[in-house]
């Protein structure tokens, strides 16, 4: 199934160009606070999906041009995001590790952001905000200490996700912390649907410039790695997400830009870039510029 959240809150599963309003049937109340629901679901996917089938045929029916796509977990106990996890991203920032050995680190979830937001950009004169496409990862159940071969009990589904970074040496959870620099989406694809995750081609545009283009098979620490990893540090929990890293061709954005990333079977974001008005601080008054080293584009 793809599972979608959206306008106030309510969940959707995507048929085509409809959404099939199944709020009531997952028992999403989409004013709670916090809001755990799309947690909750997840963590009992396996007695709601029969409910949920037998409720396509009389669900409400939507266009799905007609909503408001949000982020489909808003409130996961973590995202856990791994740095430098591509051969020719690490060339191009001239890093000499790999996430392989450099582990993990963690984005708060006020980052998150849906495929129907925008991308804020702060304040900040003399510095750069860069786009990193990646795949994200939907974990569906509890485990800590989980071996490399049972990887594939602990994930829920996959999604499109952009790391969005603050260019410089200053802390690295500092510079993604930004609201609006995690988009997820549009969509969950439930893994069932995924017909190998280690097989996935990945692109990103800029206003229709290809600035990214990738397959999952060339990531260096592989899907089942980085979830023993993360459960060899922490419980993983239902609903936590991991960013599994960028390829090259990362590059700035700027106010009026559209941002759009696909991914093979897991669907497409379009989302404009503004630049707003806050997020000053006096860690980034200095002007910082990298000399980054483009790499060629695989078709």
């Amino acid at each position: 199934m793809k599972i979608a959240r959206f306008n106030e809150g309510r969940i959707g599963i995507v048929v085509g160009e409809e959404l099939l309003d199944v709020t009531d049937v997952v028992g999403v109340d989409p004013q709670q606070w916090p809001p755990v629901g799309a947690v909750q679901m997840i963590a009992a996917w396996t007695q709601l999906r029969a409910s949920i089938e037998a409720a396509l045929d009389s669900a409400p029916r939507l266009a799905l041009s007609a909503v408001r796509l949000l982020t489909p977990v808003p409130w996961p106990n973590k995202v856990i995001a791994y740095p430098v996890n591509y051969n020719d991203h690490g060339q191009e920032m001239q890093a000499n590790y790999r996430a392989t050995h450099q582990g993990f680190f963690l984005k708060p979830a006020s980052s998150l952001c849906g495929a129907s937001d925008v991308i804020e950009l702060p304040d900040l004169p003399g510095r750069e905000v860069h786009h990193e496409a990646e795949l994200g990862i939907i974990i569906g159940k509890s485990g800590r200490n989980v071996r490399r071969e049972d990887w594939q009990e602990y994930v829920f589904g996959y999604a499109c996700l952009m790391d969005m970074v603050v260019r410089g040496r200053e802390e690295r959870v500092f510079r993604k912390a930004y609201d609006t620099f995690c988009p997820v989406g549009p969509w969950i694809t439930t893994a069932d649907e995924v017909s190998d995750p280690a097989n996935l081609a990945m692109k990103l545009w800029v206003n229709d410039e290809l600035r990214q283009s990738a397959n999952t098979r060339d990531l260096v620490l592989d899907i089942p790695g980085m979830i023993e990893m993360a459960a060899s540090v922490m419980t993983l929990e239902p609903g936590d997400i991991i960013a599994t890293g960028t390829p090259a061709g990362v590059g700035r954005i700027v106010d009026g830009d559209v941002v759009r990333i696909r991914i093979d079977q897991l669907g497409e974001m379009c989302m404009k870039v503004v630049q707003g008005s806050s997020g000053r601080t006096v860690v980034f008054e200095n002007p910082y510029v990298l000399d980054i080293k483009k790499q060629p584009l695989v078709a």
